[in-house]
């Protein structure tokens, strides 16, 4: 016969002991979630000012896109998804000159009453012509000097709204810059390659003046600086005979179509002026994940090497 009174004790020492592991566990999760708070959330509007911000935040903060990778933003729509996600932000960060249509992201953060970092800031803008009127041309990051006065407005934001981080925020920042540079300095050395007659840029629509300028180039589209007829954009039977001449004019080996646009207007200027398609270019938005064209370093580089290839 079994003796009960002999197995009470241990049952006893059972229940404790895991009444003492739960209460171990539930104090160390505390602990765990005192010493890791939610992470602060950035808001971007385009894949390339995110991009940026992780630069400067690493993992300290979280970065969400509005606009996926592909995205056009000066088409794009807002939906109640991107209202939800800006209420959750601590700063939303955007670029600036209408890139984002009708001024969409600053609208989100107006509205749910966000801190807002224009990344055109201090940039000295080229001008392009809309209907007779001067504009602002938005594309600015395409020259790595103006990606830098990007970077920099970022860091002064997130450095003001989290000090205690101050020196982590600079110290990613001062080495993305390097970066920057010596990207500069590499497609300097890649266009060398090219004579300068054979630096002629046709594109779908004007997202690469800055790019050109930087780096002595000339450039043409069909569209102007645009991609949509509600922000002043559009093909014309003028702009595209223009297009097809100055193709002609120059010379022009390949013209080039853009990953956020589609190539059916490229394919057949291309075709009524006796040239190829030299590739595509990443423009108004960079790569999906896992794409060489994922980060901004990454995109200006194929950019770059399809560019200098399709040209020779």
């Amino acid at each position: 016969m079994i003796d009960r009174s002999k197995i009470s004790k241990p049952l006893t020492i059972l229940v404790i002991g895991s009444t003492l592991l739960a209460a171990s566990f539930l104090s160390t999760a505390s602990v765990s979630a005192a010493d890791n708070p939610p992470r602060r959330l950035i808001v971007c509007s385009t894949t390339q000012t995110a991009d940026f911000s992780r630069q400067v935040v690493g993992d300290r903060w979280a970065v969400q896109s509005i606009l996926k990778p592909g995205t056009d933003p000066h088409l794009y729509q807002i939906t109640h998804a991107d209202a939800r996600l800006v209420a959750k932000a601590d700063l939303c960060v955007e670029n600036g000159w209408h890139l984002e249509g009708k001024d969409w992201m600053r609208t989100l953060a107006k509205d749910e009453n966000k801190p807002l970092v224009t990344c055109t800031d201090g940039i000295a803008p080229l001008e392009l012509l809309d209907d007779g009127q001067k504009v602002k041309d938005p594309h600015a990051w395409f020259s790595p000097q103006n990606a830098a006065r990007y970077v920099q407005n970022i860091a002064s934001a997130v450095i003001e709204l989290d000090p205690d981080n101050a020196d982590e925020h600079h110290a990613r920042t001062q080495l993305y810059l390097a970066q920057l540079r010596a990207l500069h300095g590499w497609c300097l050395q890649q266009f060398n390659s090219l004579p300068a007659d054979q630096r002629v840029l046709v594109t779908n629509h004007d997202a690469f003046n800055y790019f050109c300028k930087q780096y002595n180039m000339k450039a043409a589209s069909p569209v102007g600086w645009s991609t949509g007829s509600e922000v002043g954009g559009g093909l014309t039977p003028e702009r595209r005979k223009q297009t097809v001449n100055s193709i002609r004019k120059f010379g022009v080996r390949s013209i080039f179509v853009e990953t956020t646009i589609d190539g059916k207007v490229m394919r057949q200027i291309a075709q009524d002026a006796g040239v190829r398609i030299g590739g595509k270019l990443y423009s108004d938005s960079m790569g999906t994940p896992g794409s060489a064209g994922e980060t901004y370093l990454g995109m200006m580089r194929e950019n770059v090497l399809t560019i200098v290839q399709g040209l020779k």
